[in-house]
């Protein structure tokens, strides 16, 4: 007996529909599966590992951790591991300074001289702005520091160290260069200011508030580094912890240790204007402005890039044994933070792949 027309398609499009939806199954990946492709170098217990958080609209939508906090321990990471944020640590130091600021305890225009009256004559034209957006001029303290050196140097160190030139790269406010030295003198200034010690004036005035208690401006001997994950560099093939260098003591240019979880209430602190103006925090994150009037990819402890046509900032930290990036899309209320803890790999790539699964709501 034959069957009909209508049974013969009917059974084919049945059996087509199920091809077809068995071919989107495993072509078709969920958010999750596509960062775990992502952070697929990370994933093993045998390797330093990453935490990664997206954040949109203040609510967390993604959070994973990957591979190891500690190879000795074979300690895994996890969204609560805290990592030296290295560069990223900037945010915070520029955060002190806008505070201050806006409560007119110092001006943006104010000179070094009226916090470090000593400090050789050629820095007399730098303001505190200069030394927010890199325009300074100060040479990099690290240029002083030999590779031999075993004692590591902390902030105020820096300030003498600068005293060992006559010299800046070049006149403040006519050029752009990233600077160190300029995130070690910031902290000191908060320090002048404010009568506190900056690990004390970072925990009360920005951890404290935002919600952040397992964050920590370090100090060997004097804080502790709760849940810590320790730097690995790949050598000869072999994982190796290689957490600090002689540099890695000095808080306001990269001492600062968080984690991805307390990262995003830092950020939904921001985009919600929770500790200082909305006009003071979209200076933060809007293109500094040289001496001629050329704009510069730098705000205020932030860098700024155009990702999908998409203005907005950004950072980064690089340091020995860790790698991090961040990415904040403060009209979008998105956000993406990679946490590393091994010296390999440019965890921006990551991040902006894992932005590209949900910005514009992709």
């Amino acid at each position: 007996m034959k069957k009909s027309f209508s049974v013969v398609f009917l059974s084919l499009l049945i059996t087509f529909s199920i091809i077809l939806s068995s071919c989107a199954g495993t072509s078709m990946l969920s958010p999750e599966q596509s960062i775990d492709n992502i952070m697929s170098e990370y994933n093993s217990p045998d390797v330093p590992g990453a935490s990664v958080l997206v954040m949109k609209n203040d609510t967390v939508i993604f959070k994973k951790a990957y591979g190891s906090a500690n190879l000795d321990e074979q300690r895994a990471v996890t969204t609560n591991t805290n990592f030296r944020l290295a560069s990223v640590t900037k945010e915070f130091t520029a955060m002190c300074i806008l505070l201050l600021q806006e409560q007119g305890k110092l001006s943006f225009d104010d000179k070094i001289f009226k916090f470090f009256p000593d400090f050789p004559l050629y820095g007399k034209d730098i303001t505190v702005k200069n030394l927010l957006n890199h325009t300074s001029g100060l040479v990099d303290y690290e240029e002083f520091v030999p590779d031999s050196q075993t004692y590591q140097v902390l902030d105020k160190d820096c300030l003498e160290l600068l005293k060992k030139t006559d010299t800046l790269y070049f006149p403040p406010g006519t050029k752009y260069q990233y600077s160190n030295t300029g995130y070690a003198f910031l902290a000191l200034i908060v320090e002048k200011v404010s009568g506190q010690r900056f690990a004390d004036f970072v925990k009360e005035n920005i951890f404290n508030k935002v919600g952040m208690p397992a964050s920590v401006a370090f100090e060997k001997g004097i804080s502790i580094v709760p849940n810590r994950a320790y730097g690995h560099s790949l050598t000869n093939g072999t994982w190796i912890q290689t957490d600090q260098s002689n540099t890695s003591a000095v808080l306001g240019d990269g001492g600062i240790y968080s984690n991805v979880e307390e990262m995003a209430a830092w950020i939904s602190a921001l985009w919600n204007y929770k500790l200082i103006s909305l006009q003071t925090q979209q200076l933060a994150w809007s293109n500094a402005i040289l001496n001629d009037g050329t704009p510069i990819n730098y705000g205020m402890g932030w860098h700024l890039e155009t990702y999908h046509n998409i203005r907005h900032p950004h950072h980064g930290g690089s340091t020995r044994g860790f790698r991090n990036h961040i990415l904040v899309f403060p009209e979008q209320k998105l956000m993406v933070v990679v946490l590393t803890n091994r010296n390999h790999g440019d965890p921006i790539v990551q991040a902006h792949a894992i932005t590209d699964i949900y910005l514009n709501g992709k």
